[in-house]
């Protein structure tokens, strides 16, 4: 069985007699433009439209890629996970794609001796979830079970050769699952996990200074490659594969890639080799189009680090001059922008009391000029404000947010969703006190007037009288 690295979550498996293509991001732009492959990547969707199944981990862009997607046969299965909620399924079918949904730890054939299982981050467990994320988002009077969670990892063997691909599946939350598998299936040969920071901290925190974001940057490194040691001690493999969340940002961003919690691949090969014993288990990085054969361990080239001159220039002189597609968008007037408000704000509302989750963190987020508008996660209304002062609040986050990209995620999930843009780091951020409430950033995913005719609100409404 070899298994071929493409870039960041892509992997090509081929047993011989089937090719699977796991989380296939090949096209530059995810995240609104935001994230670019590094190091730079040179094949093209179309070289893989031979391939028999493709399994997509989840919904975030780096693994479910349209516009990768876009330029691929869509006669090609898509296997994804079950979950409760069928957001996945209905955005591969939108691109013409059959959603093949696997049920929770079911091992299921795919062709020749190729099998794959897929397992919920949360293991199904919508209560793990629940307590991971610290509200009470499960609903244990749902009709359907069913993970609330929105990745997934999967098992892939051939009855000789094992793999586990754990995407970006927190450790916390996937630990039982991982012990699972070791028990069900005894030897792995393979595990590909997750060694960087896929998310806005710290490079987006516009409260931190120069010497701040370093050592924020420097300890979410160490926390999680020291995450990524857990897989190997649960899964005892004989090769693991640290990947995924490999990128850099471009545009008006790239001047952020010094924060990004993202190593130097090669850095990160000292780590893992400083700290695993390569008798126990073999580190593998490849570069991209390079495999390795399970059965021998040979790899079909040595791995070349990236060069930090080319790396640097390749910012400065490519991906820093990009746009993004949000930034072609007319600017929208302070009325065109309140008038998603109250929709959104009733939508937020829902969410929060849905999930039982309540803060006295004010949240601010920037309109026009130095207008703000002032939402409350505790039901007691919004606002809008001029130039607030900060420190009369007893907690607050703050967002700064291009007006054009605030007017798509206002609009709603079909043009932009507030995850998506906090990932790419889209958001700057600042907040006191400076702890990350998930509760306030899940609620803050449903602020948007989708399912609402904005059309008849009359946009010159003052939002200031209202509470």
């Amino acid at each position: 069985m070899e298994v071929t690295y493409l870039s960041s979550a892509a992997l090509l498996i081929d047993d011989g007699q089937a090719q699977l293509l796991c989380d296939p991001w090949l096209v530059d732009g995810a995240y609104y433009g935001s994230w670019a492959h590094h190091p730079d990547f040179d094949a093209q969707p179309e070289e893989f439209t031979d391939v028999d199944y493709i399994y997509l981990s989840h919904i975030h862009p780096d693994h479910f890629d349209p516009a990768t997607l876009e330029r691929m046969d869509a006669d090609i299965p898509v296997l994804i996970h079950d979950y409760r909620w069928d957001y996945l399924r209905e955005a591969v079918e939108d691109l013409g794609y059959e959603a093949i949904e696997l049920p929770h730890d079911e091992r299921t054939h795919l062709a020749g001796d190729l099998h794959i299982n897929v397992l919920a981050a949360d293991g199904c467990d919508p209560q793990l979830c629940g307590n991971y994320f610290g509200c009470t988002w499960y609903d244990d009077q749902a009709d359907e079970p069913g993970s609330t969670q929105v990745d997934s990892m999967a098992v892939i063997d051939d009855g000789e050769h094992t793999i586990v691909n754990t995407n970006d599946c927190p450790y916390q939350l996937a630990e039982s699952g991982c012990r699972k598998i070791k028990r069900d299936y005894g030897h792995i040969d393979l595990v590909c996990h997750q060694y960087s920071a896929a998310q806005f901290y710290p490079q987006a925190v516009t409260n931190y200074d120069h010497e701040r974001k370093v050592r924020e940057r420097e300890r979410v490194i160490r926390e999680k490659h020291e995450l990524a040691l857990e897989f190997l001690d649960i899964f005892e493999p004989d090769y693991y594969m640290p990947f995924a969340g490999e990128y850099l940002l471009a545009g008006s961003l790239a001047h952020l890639n010094e924060y990004t919690a993202n190593p130097p691949r090669q850095r990160a090969l000292e780590f893992f080799e400083s700290r695993v014993d390569p008798d126990d288990h073999e580190c593998v990085f490849l570069n991209s189009g390079e495999y390795i054969d399970l059965e021998s361990g040979e790899r079909s080239a040595p791995f070349e680090p990236t060069d930090p001159a080319a790396v640097k220039a390749y910012v400065e002189e490519e991906l820093a001059t990009r746009t993004f597609e949000y930034e072609h968008d007319p600017m929208p007037t302070l009325a065109e922008l309140q008038a998603y408000v109250p929709y959104a704000y009733e939508n937020l509302e829902d969410k929060r009391k849905r999930i039982g989750y309540s803060t006295d963190t004010t949240v601010l987020v920037s309109l026009l000029d130095d207008e703000y508008l002032e939402l409350t996660m505790n039901g007691d209304g919004y606002r809008v404000v001029s130039k607030p002062a900060v420190c009369e609040y007893d907690g607050y986050v703050k967002m700064e947010i291009d007006p054009r990209l605030l007017n798509r995620l206002l609009d709603g999930p079909h043009s932009a969703y507030w995850a998506d843009a906090k990932i790419g780091s889209h958001l700057g951020i600042s907040k006191e006190p400076d702890i990350y409430e998930r509760g306030l950033f899940n609620c803050l995913g449903s602020f948007h007037a989708d399912g609402h005719d904005v059309e008849s609100q009359a946009v010159g409404q003052s939002l200031a009288e209202r509470s």
